[in-house]
């Protein structure tokens, strides 16, 4: 009652105006723009994770961008979501012919499959401490981010060009400056722990001479 108290009263001294009729009280969860959110935290709405399970083969190259803009919009629910992408995004290339593949098809039923084991995801508390953990691979970066264990957001992205040649000290910094740029919002301005496998990382700021990368990815940290 104290919350729905303060939201009104936030309410009020904004001159805004709630439509009674398309508000909800006093129950467990309410299912916001795709999402269900509880005491427990968030989580896919349940229609969509099932709209998403139900989805066809795709035959053309529409249909697998509209899988993909369904998919993606939960891609923070799924841990490694970019590197479960790519033969599928093949298919959607400039002047690739469409020819549907083992391959996309291992692809897909894959994702499909991680939706139906999304996480509920916990609801950050700005009161508690923030951890990040990072993490590379040969074809791309991921990052979680936590608070006592619990899931907040899944981030990941697939490495292109140039930087699949990285390093792999490069590549888990890139991962951490990929992952502090996600997340600023949460983390800007406040301390927070970091969690990383690369031994290394913890020396970066005791490092002598940079090069024109590694200076530029400190310089933002």
């Amino acid at each position: 009652v104290d919350h729905l108290r303060q939201a009104l009263l936030v309410l009020r001294a904004n001159h805004l105006f709630a439509n009674v009729d398309k508000c909800t009280f006093c129950v467990d969860n309410v299912i916001f723009m795709g999402f269900v959110v509880s005491k427990n935290g968030v989580h896919v709405d349940p229609e969509k994770i099932k709209a998403i399970q139900e989805w066809p083969i795709p035959t053309n190259v529409s249909e697998v961008r509209s899988f993909h803009g369904l998919a993606s919009f939960y891609r923070r629910f799924v841990p490694n979501f970019s590197t479960l992408a790519p033969p599928r995004n093949e298919l959607v290339k400039k002047d690739v012919v469409f020819i549907w593949q083992e391959k996309h098809n291992l692809s897909f039923q894959e994702l499909k499959q991680k939706f139906t084991q999304a996480p509920v995801l916990a609801l950050p508390n700005f009161n508690k401490t923030f951890e990040l953990e990072c993490n590379a691979s040969g074809i791309g970066i991921e990052a979680v981010l936590l608070q006592g264990g619990h899931p907040i957001a899944y981030f990941s992205e697939k490495l292109h060009g140039a930087a699949l040649n990285y390093p792999t000290y490069d590549k888990e910094l890139y991962a951490l400056v990929r992952a502090l740029q996600t997340w600023e919002h949460y983390l800007v301005t406040k301390e927070f722990v970091i969690h990383s496998d690369h031994e290394s990382l913890k020396y970066l700021r005791g490092q002598g001479k940079l090069n024109k990368r590694h200076s530029k990815w400190v310089k933002y940290l």
